[in-house]
This record gives structure tokens, sequence and C-alpha cells, in this order.
């Protein structure tokens, strides 16, 4: 079975997901202000904060490349799945998240001793990254 990439569908969902990310981590966004209380980042001081501001850039870019490798392989994952209408796409970026992102991410609670708030605030951001990912993929 031959797959079909569009890589210009991925390329969107690369910025639809550092649009939501923005939306549901920063400080006035969905999460912010409890995700950066449980980072422990609400107790940084200045110089702390600064260094913080300089490797935003790396950061973002990093994390660009990263939502552009999820897109492309879940392009396969939806085209293997035959998924075609924004449900179907939908339906496979969940499973997705529950077969990996929801299980690997489950060791920051129970090895790293990370709050389960923490948990449910990640896990649930790349659940709807992987959900509009999967619809978006499935309709272009």
């Amino acid at each position: 079975m031959a797959v079909m990439v569009n890589y210009l569908a991925v390329l969107v969902c690369g910025i639809v997901s550092m649009i939501l990310g923005m939306v549901w981590y920063s400080p006035k966004g969905l999460f912010g202000r409890q995700w950066m209380r449980l980072m422990g980042f609400d107790k940084l001081n200045k110089q702390q904060q600064e260094k913080m501001k300089q490797g935003m850039t790396k950061s973002m870019t990093f994390g660009f490349i990263s939502m552009l490798v999820m897109a492309y392989v879940l392009a396969y994952v939806v085209s293997y799945a035959a998924a075609t209408t924004w449900l179907q796409g939908a339906i496979a970026g969940a499973w997705m998240w529950l077969g990996f992102v929801a299980t690997i991410s489950l060791g920051s609670v129970l090895w790293e001793n990370r709050p389960w708030a923490l948990y449910w605030i990640n896990s649930l951001h790349s659940l709807v990254t992987l959900v509009i990912m999967g619809a978006i993929l499935a309709v272009w």
C-alpha cells in the first residue's frame, strides 16, 4: 500500500499545534499559570527567568520540528487506517494518544513523582493536538 503524505497538511498541523500550545500553556492561556506553578517556574528568580527566556527560541524551534515529525508519522497512521473524514482522523489521533502518549507520559507520575494535575495538563494537550492533527490529515 503506497502512502501519500501531504506535506502542506503536515506543515499546517505543525503550525496549528504551536498555536494550540501557546493558547494552552501561555501565562494568560487556559492552563499556563497552573502549569508554571506545578513545574516550579513561579519560584524562579529574575536571573533564572531571563536564562529561560534566552533559550526560548531554541526550544520553540525544536518543539516545532517535533510537531512536524509527529504530524508526518500520524499522516502514515491516518493513511493506513484509511481515514477520510475528520471524525475518522480524529479517532486515529485519539488512539495514538491512548496507546503511546498517555501511557508513556504516565511515567512522569509513577517514577518522577510529578503531580497528577501536571500529567493531565500535558497529556490532554497531546490528546487535543493529535485529534486536531488527525482530523486535518484525514480531510486534506
